[in-house]
């Protein structure tokens, strides 16, 4: 990385958390003064840029009155204000924590002072030390807003009205509905519920039924309910539906002759063998001067979205489709997402595409990007690409050099039956398959340099289900990441990286200040990296998390995550080092992205699922125009609902799975499971059981042979008299014993420790 680049990497970061490493730093000295040397000196900032936020920053705080100018140039610490505005992190005990960037640490907010806040909803406490204690307790004093007025429950009927027992169990107060706010809800049902008041004198909040949903436990409303717990529709409105379907879906002449015609390059899309929305399909030819042209063709969602209509809000508001594990639920009407957008094999589309010269060591030597219009030859499932490539894994010995589809006649085509999505055997050309292997290869020292740059692989297991007709859970299998996918991974990357250079970098390789959406993701937190290592090192992991630098620590989390893979505490320890990473998001403010070890990326390639993908391509068809840059503003407010919708979506995705699991687990009780013990509390243990990465609660006072004592320092339950541990990555066996659908919850019986 070039020295500009550095300087531009640090900045961003300063930019990004300056505000606490200040107040955090004047807070440890709070009857000091310091200059910005001296800041400077101690946060070890070095180049003037960054010596010039620390100024600037100072300024703002001083106006802000959280800093004092005691003479000219230094500074310390406000008086301390008891009073703080944060967010409420609700526990399923009752208690909370308050959030505030103001503070070094968390808050506890005990249940009796949580004065009607909600979790999430941002409040104002005041602060204060506990009685005969140092340490501090808050009051919430105001609700500011609330983060949701809606939740989905069990409606118990009395004779004259009703309470919703919620299914959040962060919700800790049941919603009373009078007789005429129950919309004739019968006695059993789920219904989704609003809150409408909450008297002072009154310790549970009024409301009324806005959708009945069901029975608890039907297939359907479990489904629905968790869609509508995070906000999330599960239909489209008719109006909606409406002015999706009067999209026009011939391409005229007219539209043609404005795209680049690339309909006669060898092009095919590779997906899950599910998919129905396309959303990317890649061409290859071979060049004259042994380089290859690649081009990476994405759904020209923005042509058939058009700004300020109905069918535009919809998506925006949706920002991204939702993957349940069941179904989809689409960003778009499915006219569009699975059908005039998605590249479906031998018809034409309208595409955006970024189209690459690149040369056998895989790099770049030309970029062009604009509007096309491609036609896909083919469309392939990973398994039946992945098929293609360990059939030729010696490739045909002496092509001629630049020409990709010398020799082809010796590659083995041949996609077998039990591989083919259509279920019968068939051979596919050969200058596809030349086309395939010869991306897999390029895809592969793609890779390498990124791991050597630093980027972090999460190459983790997905859990999936076999489902009957009924959406009955039948087994579970579990999804891994094979060359195939690897292949357009790689190149999606490419594409999205190099579309946010195009238009994060001026001609001079330093940053521009054209607007642009990009996708950041911050360095970890080094707190929740040493706390990881303590983890690890119970499971016998001893090689340290290197912290030095970026380069060492993504080195030695790469090693980590090698280590674990395949073992049983694999997907425990991959999610704790997940957990570990800061959250990447949305916004117009760049600082690189740190998993990727990239300085520009952006979302680029999915704008069928993903709405920021939609911003992107507006974006960039308005700069390829000579367009002006439009106000950073606007667009990180829609940054920011993406993010925020993107986070939902994830919740309820995870919510669907273990839903299913237990589902899955209700037709298991009497079998037994080896497991990991994944989680030690006060009240029990977590285990998940290896073949299928369930996860369930042993509870501390069900474990018979002994009294047991959490002890915290150990992630052990130590029984008083034997002195028998129950240690986090112990392997142990157990039956399930209780399954709860509405909570999402399991319960198991500790069988026996498993010595390993």
């Amino acid at each position: 990385m070039s020295t500009r680049k550095k300087i531009y990497k640090k900045k961003g970061n300063i930019i990004k958390d300056l505000t606490q490493k200040l107040l955090k730093l004047l807070n440890q000295s709070p009857n000091n003064s310091f200059n910005y040397r001296q800041i400077s000196s101690k946060l070890e900032i070095t180049d003037a840029q960054g010596r010039n936020q620390i100024v600037q920053k100072l300024e703002e705080l001083k106006g802000q009155k959280k800093v004092e100018e005691t003479e000219r140039g230094k500074f310390k610490i406000a008086p301390v204000s008891r009073y703080y505005t944060g967010t409420l992190d609700v526990t399923s005990n009752g208690n909370a924590y308050f959030i505030c960037d103001e503070l070094e640490h968390d808050i506890y907010i005990p249940a009796r002072n949580l004065n009607r806040g909600l979790d999430k909803d941002t409040v104002k406490i005041y602060l204060y030390n506990r009685k005969h204690s140092s340490k501090e307790e808050g009051d919430v004093v105001e609700i500011i807003k609330r983060f949701k007025n809606e939740f989905v429950g069990v409606l118990q009927l009395s004779k004259n009205f009703g309470f919703v027992v919620p299914d959040d169990s962060k919700m800790y107060a049941d919603i009373f509905i009078a007789k005429n706010k129950l919309k004739n809800a019968e006695h059993g049902v789920k219904v989704l519920a609003s809150l409408t008041d909450w008297p002072e004198n009154s310790k549970n909040p009024f409301g009324e039924v806005l959708e009945i949903l069901g029975m608890p436990g039907d297939h359907e409303t479990e489904i629905h309910s968790i869609l509508l717990e995070y906000g999330l529709p599960y239909k489209f409105p008719e109006n909606v539906e409406a002015e999706a379907a009067l999209i026009p879906l011939e391409i005229s002449q007219y539209e043609v002759e404005k795209r680049r015609d690339m309909r006669s390059e060898t092009t095919f899309t590779i997906d899950p063998k599910d998919a129905k929305d396309f959303d990317d399909a890649l061409s290859f030819k071979a060049l004259e001067n042994g380089n290859y042209e690649i081009g990476i063709h994405i759904a020209d969602v923005s042509h058939y979205l058009q700004e300020k209509t109905i069918l535009d809000a919809e998506a925006y508001n949706r920002a991204t489709s939702v993957y349940l594990v069941d179904r989809v639920v689409p960003m778009l009407p499915e006219v569009l997402s699975n059908g005039v957008c998605s590249l479906r094999p031998n018809e034409e589309k309208l595409t955006f595409s970024a189209v690459f010269e690149i040369n056998e060591k895989a790099h770049v030597i030309n970029e062009w990007f604009g509007r096309t219009i491609t036609y896909s030859d083919k469309r392939f499932a990973y398994e039946e690409a992945q098929e293609i490539i360990e059939n030729n894994l010696v490739i045909p010995a002496n092509p001629p050099t630049g020409q990709a589809g010398a020799g082809i006649s010796n590659f083995n085509g041949i996609i077998s039956s039990d591989i083919s999505i259509t279920g019968e055997s068939y051979t596919v050309q050969p200058a596809i398959v030349s086309a395939i292997l010869k991306l897999d290869k390029l895809g592969k020292i793609l890779r390498k340099k990124r791991l050597q740059q630093g980027a972090i692989t999460f190459d983790r297991v997905e859990v999936k289900f076999n489902l009957d007709e009924n959406s009955e859970p039948l087994g579970v299998f579990f999804k891994e990441s094979k060359d195939a996918n690897k292949l357009i991974e790689e190149f999606m990357l490419l594409a999205n990286r190099k579309v946010a250079e195009f238009i994060g970098k001026s001609k001079g390789g330093v940053p521009s200040k054209n607007t642009f959406v990009y996708r950041v993701h911050d360095e970890p937190n080094v707190d929740k990296l040493m706390s990881l290592q303590t983890i690890v090192s119970k499971f016998g992991y001893k090689n340290k998390i290197d912290l030095k630098n970026k380069q060492t620590t993504s080195t030695s989390l790469n090693q980590l995550l090698q280590d674990v893979h395949g073992t049983g505490e694999a997907n425990m320890i991959e999610t704790l080092a997940v957990r570990s990473m800061s959250k990447a998001i949305y916004t117009t403010q760049n600082i690189g992205h740190y998993g990727l070890a990239f300085d520009y990326y952006s979302h680029f390639t999915s704008p069928i699922r993903r709405y920021p993908d939609v911003m992107t391509h507006r974006l960039l068809q308005h700069y390829l125009e000579g367009g002006k840059s439009p106000k950073a503003e606007v667009y990180e407010e829609k940054c920011k609902h993406s993010s925020d919708m993107e986070y939902l979506a994830s919740k309820a995705e995870r919510d669907s799975i273990k839903y299913m699991q237990v589902k899955y687990m209700e037709n298991h009780k009497d079998q037994e499971f080896e497991g990991v013990i994944s989680g030690v509390t006060e009240w029990g243990i977590y285990v998940e059981i290896i073949e299928n990465k369930c996860e369930g609660m042993c509870r501390i006072r069900e474990i018979k042979d002994d009294y047991y004592i959490y002890d915290e320092k150990q992630y052990a339950l130590v029984g008083q008299s034997t002195k028998n541990i129950y240690q986090l990555g112990d392997h142990v066996l157990i039956k399930v014993k209780h399954t709860d659908l509405e909570r999402k919850h399991l319960d198991f019986t500790l069988l026996e420790k498993i010595d390993k």
